[in-house]
């Protein structure tokens, strides 16, 4: 009799939760987590909106100015356009004027979605460098 409990309290410890395989598995998700997320890259554009108004006066006297209002309203060289319309009148303008270079201006309450459409149509225009100006204060 002393052996058969002897049999049964050694199958009684031996039948505990080995944790050694589920370690090596979290340790191998934590080092696959650490690697991945050092390739990983923010998409975006980073626009910060000079508060200097006398950088836009000197920008206007010789360049294409679009103006971006706070309720949506587009102004290209003193004409309201419509947002869809912008393209085609900076290419008539670049036409006319090929050097002048074009500056955005928008006020801060613009949606910047609006901000970004244009500047997006006046590369598809035909102008690549465009400045980001702040409005008159």
């Amino acid at each position: 009799m002393r052996q058969r409990k002897r049999g049964i309290v050694n199958m009684e410890e031996s039948t505990g939760i080995d944790l050694a395989p589920m370690l090596d598995f979290v340790l191998n998700l934590l080092i696959f987590f650490i690697i991945t997320a050092v390739f990983l890259k923010e998409v975006g554009i980073n626009v910060s909106r000079p508060n200097s108004s006398s950088s836009a006066e000197k920008s206007e006297s010789s360049s294409i100015v679009i103006l971006i209002a706070a309720n949506g309203e587009i102004t290209v060289d003193r004409k309201v356009v419509d947002q869809r319309s912008v393209r085609a009148k900076i290419e008539s303008l670049h036409a006319q004027k090929p050097d002048d270079p074009v500056v955005v201006a928008a006020d801060p309450g613009a949606a910047t979605g609006i901000l970004v459409d244009v500047i997006d149509q006046v590369r598809q225009g035909g102008v690549q460098a465009v400045s980001i100006a702040p409005t008159k204060s």
